[in-house]
């Protein structure tokens, strides 16, 4: 099912105006990571886009355990998909699906929506596309990494992977390679030597493995990440079609099981930035100032209500969403206890998940650019 299409290309959401991840608001004086997922959307890789869908919140999560300075990072991702019939020849079967953002339910909502169909896999003319189309940030200081997944040799297309992944690294962007198959298969194909060009790392995953580890604590963290989300407050032009996107997330966040509900109620607490359309984010973050919002931009319940009323009923939601970010907060730390041990298991098993492969990448490359992780503090 096609839900409410929200239009965007590489760095900007077409509703108008840029979101504040492109726009001088969002310049922060925070450590930014800058995350672009480049999947194989070809017949044979269902598999790799379900982990996908189950898996973003995960890592993000884990990324936003890390600090640097002390500071948390504003985390921004981006989605492409290459390798699909159905996407324009001319462009060697590559899509855009959205620029950076640190909304991800923007990018969870295109994760779900995406379709396999067949299709010619060009790894260099994807990762030189990124490279030259996205927003990538200019500090040296930015971590800017680059997955790409896929199941077919590194060396199909026109655009060459040595020079693709070169330019990459001379931007200071990383790039890691999941190769979709046996560890062997996709150092032959040129997968290995991908990564090794562009500081990178290389991986194998079993795309049809299914990981599903069950938590005491994911029953109350679904609840409370919908609990979070009923207290958002749309606004501006585009305000009530963000709204109804995260809900039609939400559906699907449900339907995928407690385990993803819980990953997205903690990315919800601690990484994700929904101040371009939610007032109460925006307030809270000091994006906006309440005073200047036109009543036309406001929801109808605000728009009957005084300056005083109005400021009431934003701090009241405000002070009720970190009552309950501070309580998913709280189970999130029990549950990561639990859900380690049974990864230790569960590794010994066989090839790691998508989710576990990107996670162990970005944990070695964060440290290397000064980040500490919460659970390596002494």
């Amino acid at each position: 099912m096609r839900w409410l299409v929200l239009f965007a290309v590489c760095g900007v959401a077409l509703w108008g105006t840029p979101l504040f991840a492109d726009g001088e608001k969002a310049k922060e004086e925070k450590p930014l990571v800058q995350v672009a997922l480049l999947l194989d959307t070809s017949g044979s890789m269902d598999g790799l886009i379900n982990q996908a869908r189950r898996q973003l919140w995960r890592f993000v999560n884990e990324l936003a355990s890390a600090k640097m300075g002390g500071k948390k990072p504003r985390i921004e991702v981006a989605l492409y998909e290459y390798g699909n019939d159905g996407l324009p020849r001319r462009k060697q079967w590559i899509r855009c699906v959205v620029g950076f953002t640190a909304d991800l339910d923007l990018v969870a909502k295109e994760l779900f929506a995406l379709r396999t169909n067949g299709g010619t896999e060009c790894c260099g003319a994807v990762i030189k596309d990124a490279v030259e189309n996205l927003k990538w940030s200019d500090s040296p200081k930015t971590l800017k990494v680059i997955f790409i997944a896929g199941n077919e040799p590194f060396t199909q297309g026109s655009v060459d992977y040595h020079a693709a992944c070169k330019m990459a690294i001379k931007r200071g962007i990383i790039v890691n390679t999941i190769y979709c198959g046996r560890y062997e298969e996709g150092a032959r194909s040129g997968w290995k030597d991908g990564a090794r060009l562009a500081e990178g790392k290389y991986m194998n995953i079993d795309q049809s493995r299914v990981v599903h580890i069950e938590a005491p604590q994911d029953k109350k963290l679904a609840e409370l990440g919908r609990k979070l989300g009923k207290l958002a407050v749309p606004f501006g032009r585009f305000g009530a079609a963000r709204l109804k996107a995260q809900e039609a997330v939400e559906k699907e966040v449900k339907k995928a099981g407690a385990p993803v509900a819980a990953e997205r109620a903690l990315a919800k607490a601690r990484a994700a930035d929904t101040s371009g359309w939610d007032l109460v984010d925006a307030v809270r973050k000091g994006k906006v100032k309440l005073e200047d919002i036109k009543d036309e931009d406001l929801p109808e319940k605000m728009r009957k209500m005084t300056p005083d009323e109005r400021k009431a009923y934003i701090q009241k939601l405000i002070k009720e969403r970190e009552a309950i970010e501070k309580e998913i907060e709280r189970l999130s730390k029990e549950r990561k206890e639990y859900i380690q041990k049974k990864m230790k298991e569960l590794e010994k098993e066989g090839a790691a998940t998508l989710g576990a492969a990107m996670i162990k990448a970005l944990r070695e490359q964060a440290k290397k650019k000064g980040f500490v992780f919460e659970d390596e503090k002494k």
